[in-house]
């Protein structure tokens, strides 16, 4: 009996997914300029380095960045104290959202600072709200643009980005804006969904591969230096910008 096409593209997918290959490739040229095909369900239609990049989790998604079960999913305290970070360090929290990271980083640093940056004016007004009823004193929000993080040259220790990059309309400009941010030696460190792993319940495009992050953070012109597997469900990968003592 033979297999209808959707029937075999699908089993086709999962044994790549199998295979640790990432599934979000297409056949359009892996190369640092943008491509356009029909959106999937959960892409925009845009491609860079052949993946698609995913739709945006909008303000009115911030209950489940605040969820209770994220502590036993993400595991975000194991993720903190992978970063060792320094009491003095400034830290951006890029896609920063209601501020869910930004407010368990802020006491590794209480002689520095988190910049908590984001596009949505209304995720910042949550995020400032919290923040001042919590009383946290070392975290300053950021409006950024899509393609811009309007951050400061060489002001930033550290930037970090769970489950954020995956959405960035324009990667390529923002992490151009983002390594201009960074000290030298500063490092990058990105959380996202395993796309290897079938059996992680995230939408598609929602997850990355190791391979496929790789790719992208060093055309930008970091430095990969280790892959954190420490976390349930997500990569922690490290990167750095070259220069420094």
């Amino acid at each position: 009996m033979s297999l209808s096409r959707p029937i075999l593209a699908l089993l086709l997918c999962f044994a790549v997914s199998l295979a640790g290959c990432s599934t979000l490739e297409t056949d359009a040229p892996a190369d640092g300029h943008y491509h356009t095909q029909s959106p999937s369900s959960d892409g925009i239609g845009k491609l860079y380095y052949g993946r698609e990049i995913s739709d945006v989790m909008g303000h009115r998604g911030a209950a489940w960045l605040e969820r209770p079960s994220r502590e036993l999913d993400e595991r975000p305290d194991a993720a903190a104290a992978a970063l060792d970070l320094r009491p003095t360090d400034t830290v951006a929290d890029i896609g920063a959202g209601s501020g869910y990271i930004s407010f368990l980083l802020a006491p590794y640093v209480p002689q520095g600072k988190i910049l908590a940056v984001d596009i949505q004016p209304e995720m910042l007004a949550r995020l400032e709200a919290a923040r001042d009823q919590r009383q946290i004193e070392n975290v300053e929000t950021v409006l950024g643009t899509p393609d811009d993080p309007h951050l400061p040259a060489d002001s930033v220790d550290l930037a970090v980005m769970v489950d954020a990059y995956h959405e960035f309309a324009y990667p390529r400009e923002m992490m151009a804006g983002i390594v201009h941010a960074l000290k030298p030696g500063g490092r990058v460190v990105l959380a996202e969904y395993r796309a290897e792993n079938p059996l992680i319940l995230i939408k598609r495009h929602h997850k990355m591969s190791e391979q496929q992050v790789k790719r992208e953070l060093t055309a930008a012109g970091l430095v990969w230096e280790k892959t954190d597997e420490r976390l349930p469900q997500q990569h922690l990968v490290f990167f750095r910008k070259p220069g420094g003592g």
